[in-house]
């Protein structure tokens, strides 16, 4: 072989680099758990370590604020006293009432707002994106915006009901009856558009064929809501109420910004008992079993709702 020959084979021959010998001399499940590797240890350190620690927390007096004072067990002490304090099952009651209201309301409005821009009219574009600015806030500033909003002496919540015939001054958080209320007002206007979006998603999945073979049996629009649009949307609408199940279950910011609990304890969430107990009365192991507990809760409801997602998908 020449000399050129042999200088234009060395050029043509690759240079690899450490890490594409390093890369080649690993098998399949070796480059798997090199990139899973970092994400698994990042869930181990921020969800699985901190459920452990609340977990063994639960099981002893362990006060924040006195961490020099001595740890004691106290086994299912912290458990048997959340269970039988009528102040958490009165918190239980409330977290019930906003679930079951808001998110009735939520399905409502929201599957309303789905059929009509369904219908793809001229401006549904601009109405659709309109409608989505609430869940674009922060519940923060929501809930501080509502606060001004209910305000008896300033805001323009009092003009509005005085201009359509109402008498009366009206303190929507400031009343026991209708504090409640105001609080399920304020989530079902932030996150209708949220349901209304995954039901838009349900209808627009659904065959146009299927529409075609009701006209021409001469279905009514009753009836093809009933026997198509209904059961075609059925999944969508029970992965809205898991969604919303879990997110209202945990509502925080919201409420505490509106009422933080109040007046007396009547809009009092079980999230924001759990932040009283835990970050005012600094009662750290009583606030874990109840967190616990809480944890619980949702993780049942929710395992019920997809449990009932999978019976509706095998229809």
């Amino acid at each position: 072989m020449s000399a050129i020959s042999l200088a234009t084979a060395v050029r043509a021959e690759p240079v690899e680099a450490p890490a594409v010998r390093l890369a080649q001399g690993l098998s399949d499940r070796a480059l798997a758990w090199l990139f899973v590797g970092p994400t698994i240890l990042l869930l181990l350190a921020f969800n699985i370590f901190p459920l452990v620690w609340t977990i063994w927390l639960s099981f002893t007096n362990y006060r924040a604020n006195r961490p020099g004072a001595d740890v004691l067990w106290v086994g299912l002490g912290n458990y048997s006293r959340v269970l039988n304090d009528e102040a958490i099952w009165e918190n239980m009651r409330a977290t019930a009432h906003f679930l079951t209201c808001s998110i009735t309301l939520q399905l409502l409005l929201g599957f309303g707002l789905a059929l009509m821009l369904n219908r793809r009219f001229r401006t549904h574009s601009f109405w659709s994106t309109a409608i989505l600015l609430p869940m674009m806030l922060a519940p923060a500033v929501v809930g501080t915006f509502w606060k001004y909003f209910f305000e008896p002496q300033y805001g323009i919540f009092n003009y509005i009901v005085n201009f359509f015939g109402g008498r009366g001054s009206f303190t929507m958080l400031g009343d026991t009856q209708l504090s409640p209320w105001a609080i399920v007002l304020v989530d079902t206007w932030m996150w209708t558009p949220y349901v209304m979006l995954l039901l838009l998603a349900g209808l627009r999945s659904i065959p146009p064929y299927l529409y075609e073979a009701a006209e021409i049996d001469r279905a009514s629009e009753w009836t093809k809501f009933w026997r198509i649009t209904l059961p075609m949307v059925m999944p969508f609408i029970v992965l809205a109420v898991l969604f919303r199940l879990i997110e209202n279950f945990k509502m925080f910011d919201l409420v505490d910004q509106l009422t933080n609990g109040g007046p007396g304890s009547v809009t009092e969430l079980a999230s924001i008992k759990l932040k009283r107990e835990a970050f005012e009365k600094w009662r750290t192991g009583y606030s874990s079993a109840l967190a616990i507990i809480l944890f619980v809760a949702i993780y049942g409801l929710s395992l019920v709702t997809v449990r009932f997602l999978d019976r509706v998908k095998q229809r």
